[in-house]
C-alpha cells in the first residue's frame, strides 16, 4: 500500500497512537537504529571511515542506536551535538579523515527556530567539504512541513525518512537539501492510520503485478497498440516508444510514420509491424490502445496527420496516451465517458498547456496536475520530473520514489511513454488505470536506479532493454 504523504502534527498524531498501544520509543529508535544502519552499510564499503553527526534529540538516538551494528565493518567515529562553537573543530578534524559518508543526526522535525550563527557555521563547513550526507528523517535547518530553511540546511546525499514522508520533503524548494527522498516505513509504529490526498508509492505495491497470464494465453489476449511517431530527423523517438511498448508486451504493436522516415525506423525494428502514414486508418476502432507524439516535431508533418489526432482523442473508446510535440494538437471538446485519456508532459510541456512558465509549474506541481486534468476532461497527467505525480483533477496524487537524475537523457520519455501504452493496450490492465501508470513510472525509475548500480555511463538504450526487469 502507497503511504500518506503527512504534516508533522500528523507524524506526532501516530506516534502519539503508537505509544498509547503499548509500543515504546525504546523500541522503535531501536528498529530504526538497525535499519538506518543496514541503509548506511549499503552505502559504504568495508573499512570505510563513517562520520556519525548525533544531536540531544530522537533523531540522535536513532544515530547512536546504528552505531552499534557498523562497529564491526567499518571505521566510525560518533560527533555528539555540543554548543557549535565547541564542535566545529572537532568537525573540521573528522573531515580531514575523509569520511565516506556522513551521517546527519543533529536536529529533527522539532527544531522551531531559526539556527543562530554558530550552527549556520558549522553547517555551512559540512556543506563545503561535498562529502556525501544521509540525513536521518530530515536535513538539519530544513522545516519538513513548509520545505523552508532555518537559515541555512545540510545539503544531503540522501533523506531517509521515518514512517511516512512528511509534506515539505517534497516541496521543490526543498530538493536540493533532501536529495533523494527515502522512506522506511517499518520501523515499529502502528499501521498508519492517516489520510491524504498525495500518496507514496511503495516498490511493494507492485509485487503482484502485472498479474501472471494464463497459460491458455494468445496475442490477441492482449492487445494491439498502434503508435502514431517519427518525423524527419526525429525517427529515434519512435524507436524508442515501440522498444518502451515491447518490453511491456502487448499481444501486437503498428507503428505509424510519415513516409519520409519510414526506411530510417524500419531497419530498427522487426517484430513491430510499422506502417506509413495513412490518415484513412480506422484508428477509432481496430486498436485497444493508441500512443501519438513521439519525434512529430519536424514542420513536414502530413498536413491532416493534426485533425487524426484530434479525431482519436475526441472519439476513440480505447486508451490514448499523448506526448511531446502532440500534447499541443489536444482539444478542449469532451471524450468518450469513462474513456481512459493520458497525457505525459514535462514541465516546460505542462507550461505550455496550461500558458504559463516552467517555474511556476514547478513552484505547486500537484496544482498543475489538477490544472492540466480539469483543462483536458479528467485526463490522467503523468508530470514528469524528479517524482514525478500520477493523478486526475480529483482524487490521489501519487508520487513516484524512483529514478535519478541521469534520466536526464534524450529518448527517456519516449521510452516511458512507450512502456505506458504497451501496458494500457492490454485489457487487463485498463480495468485499473492508475495502478498501471503507476507501475510504469516506478519501473521506468527503478530500471535506471538499476542500470546506475551497475555503471555511470549507460544509455537511454541500455534503459530499453532494463525496463520492465526490475522486482519490487
Amino acid at each position: 500500500m502507497p503511504l500518506p504523504v503527512i504534516t508533522v502534527a500528523q507524524m506526532r498524531e501516530w506516534e502519539a497512537a503508537t505509544w498509547h498501544s503499548g509500543q515504546t520509543e525504546a523500541e522503535v529508535i531501536r528498529q530504526v537504529g538497525r535499519a538506518l544502519a543496514e541503509r548506511i552499510l549499503r552505502l559504504t564499503n568495508a573499512g570505510d571511515f563513517i562520520l556519525l553527526l548525533a544531536g540531544r534529540g530522537h533523531n540522535g538516538d536513532d544515530v547512536r542506536a546504528a552505531q552499534e551494528h557498523l562497529l564491526a565493518s567499518r571505521r566510525v567515529e560518533l560527533l555528539a551535538a555540543n554548543p557549535p562553537g565547541e564542535t566545529l573543530p572537532l568537525l573540521e578534524q573528522a573531515l580531514k579523515k575523509n569520511p565516506a559518508l556522513v551521517v546527519d543526526g543533529l536536529f529533527g522535525t522539532g527544531l522551531s527556530r531559526p539556527l543562530d550563527e554558530a550552527w549556520q557555521k558549522f553547517i555551512a563547513r559540512l556543506n563545503e567539504s561535498r562529502y556525501r550526507v544521509l540525513a536521518v528523517d530530515v536535513p538539519s535547518g530544513l522545516n519538513a512541513d513548509t520545505g523552508e530553511t532555518s537559515g541555512t540546511a545540510i545539503e544531503a546525499f540522501v533523506t531517509l525518512t521515518v514512517g511516512a514522508p512528511k509534506r515539505g520533503l517534497l516541496a521543490a524548494n526543498a530538493w536540493p537539501f533532501v536529495g533523494r527522498l527515502e522512506v522506511l516505513p517499518e520501523i515499529g509504529l502502528l499501521p498508519c492510520p492517516l489520510q491524504s490526498e498525495t500518496q507514496w508509492t511503495l516498490p511493494g505495491d507492485f509485487a503482484d503485478f502485472p498479474p501472471a497470464r494464463s497459460v491458455a494465453s494468445h496475442k490477441g489476449s492482449f492487445g494491439h497498440l498502434a503508435i502514431i511517431a517519427g518525423s524527419l530527423g526525429y525517427h529515434g523517438a519512435a524507436v524508442l516508444a515501440a522498444h518502451g511498448a515491447q518490453r511491456a508486451q502487448p499481444g501486437l504493436i503498428s507503428v505509424f510514420t510519415p513516409e519520409n522516415t519510414y526506411h530510417a525506423i524500419a531497419p530498427h525494428l522487426r517484430s513491430t509491424m510499422l506502417k506509413p502514414w495513412n490518415p484513412v486508418e480506422k484508428f477509432t476502432a481496430d486498436y485497444s490502445a493508441i500512443l501519438i507524439g513521439p519525434g512529430l516535431a519536424a514542420a513536414d508533418l502530413p498536413a491532416d496527420m493534426k485533425q487524426t489526432a484530434r479525431k482519436i482523442w475526441r472519439d476513440s473508446l480505447a486508451p490514448v496516451i499523448v506526448d511531446a510535440s502532440a500534447l499541443d494538437w489536444l482539444p478542449l471538446d469532451p471524450v468518450p465517458r469513462r474513456a481512459i485519456r493520458v497525457v505525459t508532459p514535462h514541465p516546460g510541456e505542462a507550461a505550455s498547456l496550461l500558458k504559463s512558465t516552467a517555474v511556476r509549474v514547478q513552484e505547486n506541481r500537484p496544482h498543475a496536475l489538477r490544472e492540466i486534468s480539469k483543462a483536458f476532461g479528467n485526463t490522467w497527467v503523468v508530470l514528469k520530473g524528479h517524482q514525478t505525480l500520477i493523478g486526475r483533477s480529483t482524487g490521489e496524487i501519487f508520487v513516484n520514489p524512483s529514478g535519478n537524475p541521469h534520466l536526464a537523457q534524450g529518448g527517456s520519455g519516449d521510452l516511458l511513454s512507450g512502456y505506458i501504452a504497451g501496458l494500457l493496450a492490454q485489457p487487463r490492465l485498463q480495468a485499473d488505470p492508475a495502478k498501471t501508470l503507476r507501475h510504469a513510472v516506478w519501473q521506468h525509475g527503478a530500471a535506471a536506479d538499476a542500470l546506475q548500480a551497475r555503471r555511470a555511463n549507460w544509455t537511454i538504450e541500455e534503459l530499453a532493454a532494463e525496463i520492465g526487469n526490475v522486482r519490487s
